[in-house]
């Protein structure tokens, strides 16, 4: 999708119906704005239906001040001015109301961005801007302050969160990404006693996450490449709707007949994934022109070892991560179909994905399919693109039942017995 062509009306139409479609704010609650090339700002419009905006509902705000549009502005324009008037770096402000974050805002309490190792690369440090009335020229010196001092993304006491960045498209992805550290921070602590990444150890993640490759020109696309691309980017829309992937992580690959690989590629919004987006990789090297998921050399060390394997899923949707961040173990043995799907999950140390790869990778098997790499994503595997998937949706499902079991009585596996008696009437042995 060519969002620069895109109209700042319609850029927020877009976005808003985004956010308000996943459940990240209300009917009434949170604004979005955007700074065009002539300084006008762009903003959502006070007292209308968020689930309903139109892109005539937008108003323009000219540098002088006059308004311009149908409705009165958002009550919070005063904020987004005084965050454009302090970082003119900045073209879009994101202030929303999302469940997980709130709960952080009314304990006034900063979410924990070294938990998963991408977070802190993607939102950078977060802060807390001092509550005060909406909408009042106090709050805006409150968050102009916090912005002026480089911070990108602002927690709002007892108010939410705002968001500025270049575009509205990656004041999204911070904001989602934030989110969802929330969210798997709410959950882990849950299940015990959350373990953070320390600073060095978020510095080599993010050295070894580095990649230069040589690149190559394809001569053709075959029919089954062109068939896979458009599969994948299906999938991929799917678990994005399923909650299973987010904007800024979700790596899935194929391996085709021919040996070459279909991945994901490094820095593009998962929602909006077209089949041109997906980089071929053959022999080492990456389709001319493109970047592919910083995960490339984990997806094919896989491969490499593992004949059987045809498809690659990484992601870090929060229940299962909730395990990833804690010491708490995860058993599949709950339902015969997680056990069926997943049989034996085990946790590995995040340096196994980056100084013992090829020993992780050769870890796979057909008893163990999916793995936990701790503080960073599940990565599931399968013999289609559709096994992978299948394995991760129910990786997730699991992990949120058995968070929910907690609210209960204490889980009830199934037995060694009854998983013999599953083993020899599904031929798992």
């Amino acid at each position: 999708m060519k969002f620069e062509l895109m109209h700042p009306a319609d850029r927020l139409v877009l976005m808003m119906n985004r956010i308000y479609c996943n459940g990240l704010t209300t009917t009434s609650g949170g604004n979005l704005s955007v700074r065009d090339e002539s300084g006008d700002v762009w903003i959502t419009p006070s007292g209308i239906d968020k689930g309903s905006l139109t892109r005539a509902d937008m108003c323009r705000v000219k540098p002088g001040g006059m308004v311009l549009g149908p409705h009165k502005p958002s009550v919070e324009l005063p904020f987004h001015l005084s965050v454009y008037r302090e970082r003119p770096d900045l073209n879009a402000v994101l202030h929303a109301h999302p469940p997980a974050l709130v709960a952080f805002s009314i304990s006034r309490v900063i979410p924990d961005i070294n938990l998963v190792a991408e977070t802190k690369h993607i939102c950078g440090d977060v802060t807390m801007a001092a509550y005060a009335v909406p909408g009042s020229q106090k709050l805006g010196e409150n968050i102009s302050a916090e912005f002026k001092k480089g911070f990108d993304i602002v927690m709002l006491a007892n108010h939410g969160v705002v968001v500025g960045a270049t575009d509205i498209f990656q004041a999204f992805m911070k904001f989602e990404t934030l989110e969802t550290a929330a969210k798997t921070e709410i959950l882990a602590r849950r299940l015990g006693r959350i373990a953070s990444l320390s600073e060095a150890e978020m510095k080599l993640a993010q050295a070894a996450e580095r990649l230069e490759m040589d690149e190559f020109t394809p001569e053709y696309h075959s029919a089954e490449e062109r068939e896979a691309r458009r599969n994948m980017v299906a999938l991929i829309h799917r678990a994005y709707r399923q909650r299973l992937i987010i904007s800024t992580r979700g790596d899935y690959s194929v391996r085709l007949d021919s040996g070459d690989i279909l991945i994901t590629p490094h820095g593009a919004d998962r929602a909006y994934m077209e089949d041109s987006d997906l980089v071929l990789i053959r022999r080492g090297m990456a389709e001319r022109g493109k970047v592919p998921s910083r995960a490339v050399a984990v997806h094919q060390a896989i491969y490499e070892r593992n004949p059987e394997i045809r498809s690659v899923l990484g992601a870090s949707p929060p229940h299962i991560m909730a395990f990833a961040v804690t010491a708490e173990a995860f058993d599949p043995r709950t339902i015969p179909e997680s056990y069926i799907l997943l049989r034996d999950i085990e946790k590995v140390p995040l340096w196994d994905f980056y100084e013992k790869l090829d020993e992780a990778a050769a870890r796979f098997s057909s008893r163990k399919p999916v793995f936990i790499c701790r503080n960073r994503e599940v990565l599931a595997t399968g013999d289609s693109m559709l096994s992978a998937f299948d394995r991760l949706e129910v990786t997730e499902a699991t992990a949120r039942s058995i968070i929910y079991t907690g609210a209960i009585s204490d889980i009830v596996h199934i037995s060694d017995k009854e998983i013999a008696d599953i083993d020899e009437a599904f031929r798992l042995k």
